[in-house]
Formats: C-alpha cells, sequence, structure tokens
C-alpha cells in the first residue's frame, strides 16, 4: 500500500480523505496547523505547522508515495494570509514534493479559477479570471503547479465545484440552521439557476484515480462536480422538506440584494464574500466528460444526496458544532447581521 501526505489533513476535505484511504489499507501523514481531533488520529501520522515552513515539509514528505495538496487559505482571510498560504504555500510544498521524487503530487484548486462567466458548462480550457484574492491566488497556485508538470512531475490538477459531506460547515451552515430551526430560506434571484455540486466522497474517489491510473491520462487538468443537479430552488428546498417544517425558498430580487450584500461586506456584517453573492443567482456548472474519459470518474451522489447527507450529519453534531468557532470549512461562520434576516423566513 502507498503513503500519502495530505496538506490541510485536519481540515474537511483532509478528514474525509484521510478516512477514505486508510478504509483501503494505505498509510498517511497529515500536515496541517489545526489539532487533528478526530478518532483516527491514532492511525495517521501528524506533523503540526505551516505549509510555508520549508523544513517542516521536507520532514512531512519522507518516504511519502503521494502528496494530495488541499491546505489553502480561505476567501474570508485577510488578503496577505490568502495569497501567502495558497500562492507560496504550494510553491514550497511542490518544491520539497519533487526534491523527494514522489510520484505524483495532486493539487486541489477551485472552480473559482474562471471567475464570474457568461457561458455554461465550463471547460478545463476556458479562460481563468479569478475573482478576489482567493480566486486569484488559486490562479497563481495553478500556474506554479504547471511550471513544475513542464519539469517533469506528474501533477494532476482538480477543480472540485463547492463540495458538501459530512464535517462540512462554512456557508452551508447558515441553510442548515435555518432549515433545523424551521425557517424558510431566502435565494437570490428567481432560483432557477443550475448550480452545481459536488459530494466530498465523489471528490475523494476523484483524488484517488488520479494516484492510481496511468500516469499520461492523469497527468492533465480537470473539473469535478455532480452529474445529477437541478435548479438551486429545487436542490435548496429538498434540505426544506427534509426538515419537515413546511418551509418554502423565497426568491429576492438579485440586483438589490446583491447591492445590500456588497455593502455589508464592506462593513464586515456578512459572512458572503463576493463570488459567493455574484455567482449565486447565475447558473454555474461544469463539464465533467474529460475526468469521466480519462479517469474513468463517475460522481455517485446528486446535488440533493449531498445536501441531506450534509443536512443528516449536521443535526447527528449539532452539540459538537456549537461548541467550534473559527473560518474554515469545519465550523458554523458568524451570520453576522443577516442572523436577524432568519426572523422574517
Amino acid at each position: 500500500m502507498a503513503k500519502f501526505l495530505i496538506t490541510g489533513g485536519a481540515g474537511f476535505l483532509g478528514i474525509n480523505l484521510c478516512r477514505h484511504l486508510l478504509a483501503r489499507g494505505h498509510s498517511v501523514v497529515s500536515l496541517d496547523l489545526a489539532d487533528f481531533d478526530y478518532p483516527e488520529r491514532a492511525q495517521i501520522c501528524e506533523r503540526r505547522g505551516d505549509i510555508r515552513d520549508r523544513d517542516l515539509v521536507e520532514k512531512a514528505m519522507a518516504g511519502v508515495d503521494y502528496v494530495v495538496h488541499c491546505a489553502a487559505a480561505l476567501p474570508l482571510y485577510p488578503p496577505a494570509e490568502i495569497f501567502g498560504t495558497d500562492v507560496e504555500g504550494t510553491r514550497a510544498v511542490i518544491d520539497a514534493a519533487q526534491r523527494a521524487s514522489v510520484k505524483r503530487f495532486v493539487h486541489i484548486s477551485s472552480t473559482a479559477v474562471y471567475g464570474i462567466p457568461e457561458h455554461h458548462p465550463l471547460s478545463e480550457d476556458d479562460e481563468r479570471v479569478g475573482v478576489g484574492p482567493y480566486g486569484q491566488a488559486k490562479v497563481e497556485a495553478e500556474d506554479i503547479c504547471f511550471a513544475y508538470r513542464e519539469q517533469g512531475m506528474i501533477v494532476p490538477v482538480i477543480r472540485p465545484k463547492s463540495f458538501v459531506g459530512p464535517e462540512r460547515l462554512g456557508i452551508f451552515a447558515m441553510l442548515f440552521d435555518w432549515a433545523k430551526d424551521g425557517r424558510g430560506f431566502p435565494l437570490l434571484g428567481d432560483g432557477r439557476n443550475r448550480y452545481q455540486l459536488l459530494d466530498v466522497q465523489d471528490l475523494c474517489d476523484a483524488i484517488l484515480l488520479c494516484c492510481t491510473r496511468d500516469a499520461d491520462a492523469v497527468n492533465d487538468t480537470f473539473n469535478i462536480g455532480a452529474e445529477d443537479f437541478a435548479t438551486m430552488g429545487e436542490d435548496y428546498q429538498a434540505v426544506l422538506d427534509y426538515a419537515g417544517f413546511g418551509k418554502k425558498i423565497t426568491p429576492l430580487p438579485a440586483e438589490p440584494a446583491i447591492a445590500l450584500l456588497r455593502g455589508l461586506e464592506a462593513l464586515n456584517l456578512s459572512p458572503l464574500y463576493k463570488w459567493v453573492y455574484e455567482t449565486a443567482a447565475k447558473d454555474s456548472f461544469v463539464s465533467i466528460e474529460r475526468a469521466k474519459s480519462k479517469l474513468g470518474f463517475q460522481p455517485l451522489y446528486s446535488n440533493q444526496d449531498a445536501l441531506l447527507r450534509n443536512f443528516q450529519w449536521y443535526l447527528d453534531n449539532i452539540a459538537a458544532i456549537e461548541r467550534r468557532n473559527g473560518i474554515s470549512h469545519r465550523v458554523q461562520w458568524s451570520q453576522g447581521i443577516l442572523r436577524l434576516a432568519k426572523l422574517f423566513f
């Protein structure tokens, strides 16, 4: 069996990937600033620290066959932290991986690199126009990976849609919190836009395929998303229906709502950042044909499957969830002034 280094191993994707690999007999090294506070702790090798610490990264890389680079500073972090972690951190990790002669370096990017596009589905060859510091940093991190690929490394780059599942909170916790408390939920626009999501289990499958399929096939860039998805209104309504209170999605006029959210973001009163509210009322889906044909990728979960699986995990773990704080995907982000809006739904 192989040895994997997962940067960001204590995060939402990291723990799900750790479990995925352990279940298949692989060994795992987790490199993360955060404590690996899961039951699987005794089964993995934990390295605590910053991915920009080159000495630490080099030690963590010892004997590793595959690197899966998940670590990133999310959009709510200050811009300097985003560029430092997502760009310089990526450079430090892939440089160490090259010197350690790892077999493959799987980079987890984002469909945020496409910015706010005007056509769908998006293909891997479409223009990259990252929005805001996070989107821009993801583009720069990809460029670093492409440069190392040109030097002969096998560097699959994965661009996942927003992924959900057990341990995922972040912005989705707002929907789950309102549904749990018997509230409706507002959507920007009429809710008829198609917005593709992804179950984290399907993402883990895609990552492992990048480590096991033929090198020539995997040394490429891949969109990863659900194959079965409806409109945003239908998919989010499924969560309210599951909650059982008879509540409904409430469409909001997009332009005035977005203008309000811009102002609230400028005042640090909203958890929503530009790429979220600027795309929420638009179609947002990618082609996964390249991943299907070259990797043999076949997603198992629809948008609604993924959301309901995540919501049930939320309900089962609410007591522990409410004790967490921070701005990662594993905690509920502060709803800011939007918590007051909950009273009207």
